[in-house]
């Protein structure tokens, strides 16, 4: 089946502020708004960005400014408890939260098994509650990201990183089988080409295992690698031919400049599309192809990118999809594109937004990459503020009105 769309317009427009921003009282508008006003200036984020770490090395008490202020915007709280009343805000607006534990742990056994048993937490926690639809882990969180380097290299192991990887591939199948035994949907997160097979190994024998009645666990697809599509494409055949659904989040990617960097390096061919155009069209293609195998494949549109998200939504109607089709989830990062999400919400779409959480201190490193390698911050930080700015004036034209 074949499917042109040009230029997707109907059904949903997320230039309605007055819904994108109806969860938000004046004060905390005006709030974000000021928020958004500094961070729209690249030089201040680099000299905030500088600062913050400056004081929180030196231990100077700002731990309550962060919070209330680029902590309060972009995560859920300090634990899985101070994230309640987040969840509880975005299900007013029929959102859905995934609870991701933030915290970058460090590269050693007691904290892979203490990051292992916080997720477990958040599988727990999402098995009680139907606000929360999906759990998420990266697997560099519970494994070394050399022992995961090694293995895709083909590198002969010692038999300690043997034993290191049998407790890693044993701790993806406690959070998957935890996932599968409690009903909760579990994303598996993309990370560098260079490790990315490796995890694809161990997420795709997690779905065999566990996706035989319904879509459990989801492997991450970076559609700005020019072999991706394909790769997507044969994920989706391969679990049709073994009996198993596939899960399938859809991402452009987080990585760019580091994968260009190394391929540079190492002097291999950059796994990056050479344009964006090029991505974009790969990404588009993968929605066509999802939609058109929903006897089979399951996804989660993670993207902040407006015409990705109208094309999936005219699709579904030229395809008589309904809206809330449990096969179709939007997603996007808590405090950004709340046009996208609460405008499709408020159109009876699947929508749920990442929720990061953690330690002030241990969350940042987190907040701080975000805006460094994939501009999520920075670079949207231009039309967030507009779309604030224009809310603001649409609320105060309509004071002086009445």
């Amino acid at each position: 089946m074949s499917i042109s769309v040009a230029s997707p317009q109907k059904g949903v427009s997320f230039e309605d502020t007055s819904v994108a921003f109806s969860s938000k009282s004046n004060f905390q508008l005006k709030k974000t708004f000021w928020l958004f006003a500094l961070m729209n200036r690249t030089w201040l984020v680099k000299l905030g960005t500088f600062f913050i770490k400056l004081a929180l090395l030196l231990r100077l008490p700002i731990k309550n400014l962060i919070k209330s202020t680029l902590f309060g915007q972009f995560c859920g709280g300090e634990n899985i408890k101070e994230c309640e009343k987040t969840i509880q805000n975005l299900a007013k607006s029929k959102i859905g939260t995934i609870l991701d534990y933030s915290v970058e742990g460090e590269d050693n056994e007691k904290s892979f098994d203490k990051t292992t048993s916080e997720i477990l937490l958040t599988i727990q926690k999402a098995s009680q509650s139907d606000a929360i639809p999906f759990s998420v882990f990266k697997v560099t969180g519970i494994g070394s990201t050399e022992l995961l380097e090694k293995i895709q290299s083909g590198q002969p192991l010692s038999s300690e990183e043997e034993a290191a990887y049998d407790r890693l591939k044993a701790r993806v199948d406690s959070l998957c089988k935890k996932a599968h035994d409690l009903n909760v949907k579990i994303f598996i997160d993309a990370e560098e080409s260079w490790i990315q097979g490796v995890i694809d190994d161990l997420t795709y024998k997690a779905m065999e295992k566990y996706n035989l009645e319904k879509p459990i666990v989801y492997n991450t697809f970076q559609m700005y690698r020019h072999d991706m599509l394909e790769n997507f494409q044969k994920a989706a055949r391969e679990a049709k031919s073994n009996g198993y659904f596939l899960g399938a989040k859809l991402v452009r990617g987080a990585y760019i400049e580091k994968e260009r960097f190394r391929a540079h390096e190492n002097e291999y061919q950059d796994p990056i599309n050479a344009t964006k155009a090029d991505t974009d069209a790969d990404y588009n293609k993968a929605i066509l192809f999802s939609l058109e195998n929903r006897d089979t494949v399951s996804i989660c549109l993670g993207t902040h990118n407006e015409y990705s998200c109208l094309y999936c939504v005219e699709l579904m109607d030229k395809l008589n999809i309904p809206h809330n089709d449990p096969h179709v989830w939007f997603a996007q990062l808590l405090g950004m594109s709340d046009n996208i999400s609460y405008n499709l919400a408020h159109a009876g779409y699947n929508v749920a937004k990442y929720v990061p959480y953690g330690p002030v201190e241990a969350v940042m490193p987190y907040l701080f990459r975000r805006a460094a390698e994939n501009k999520s911050i920075a670079g949207q930080s231009s039309r967030e503020f507009l779309l604030i700015k224009r809310e603001v004036q649409r609320r105060y034209q309509q004071k002086v009105v009445h």
